[in-house]
Order: C-alpha cells, then structure tokens, then sequence
C-alpha cells in the first residue's frame, strides 16, 4: 500500500484525486470531477462562493490546491457554484437528466 501511494503521487491525478484536494482545501457543499488525467472538469459548490465573481472563485479553487497540482492546472475546467446557484441549476436539469 505504502508503495502504491508514492507512485500515485508521482502519476498524474485522476479525478478522484482531483476531487478529494478541492475538497481538503475548500469548505465544498458538493464537488464533482470528471476527467481522464489531461483534462478535467470540475463542479464545485461551496458557501464560500457567495458573493464573488468568477474569477476570485476560481483563485479561491486554485488556492486549495496549492501545489499538488500546478502541472496539470492548466488542464482544469471548473463550474463554481453557490448552493443557491447549484439548487437552481439542478431545478433545471430534473427535466433532461444525462
């Protein structure tokens, strides 16, 4: 197990990864990653988003994963959202669920 962990760190992230930094990094109501290790797509819901702009939610995702990805963040796509946005989004997609 020890062993495996070390060449995790050295592989490329998968999205569960991904997931799990944003997460230990951001107070998340919801985080969900999609991704093969080149590109990934993020959605993130977190109470920490009210109130900014896109941008600043973006470095407030970038700040949580700190270093642990800086190879592979340019690969990133994110969709920041408050709850109140995520509710909303989600009342939308009850009708055409993929």
């Amino acid at each position: 197990m020890g062993a495996r962990a070390i060449i995790a760190a050295m592989a490329d992230p998968t999205a569960d990864d991904v997931r799990r930094f944003i997460a230990d990094g951001l107070a998340c109501e919801h985080v969900e990653v999609e991704g093969d290790g080149r590109h990934f797509f993020a959605t993130i819901v977190s109470p920490a988003f009210e109130g900014q702009a896109r941008v600043r939610r973006h470095q407030q995702v970038y700040a949580a994963l700190g270093d642990r990805m800086r190879e592979q963040i340019h690969a990133l796509s994110m969709k920041t959202l408050t709850p109140a946005e995520w509710a909303a989004e989600n009342q939308r997609s009850q009708h055409h669920h993929h």
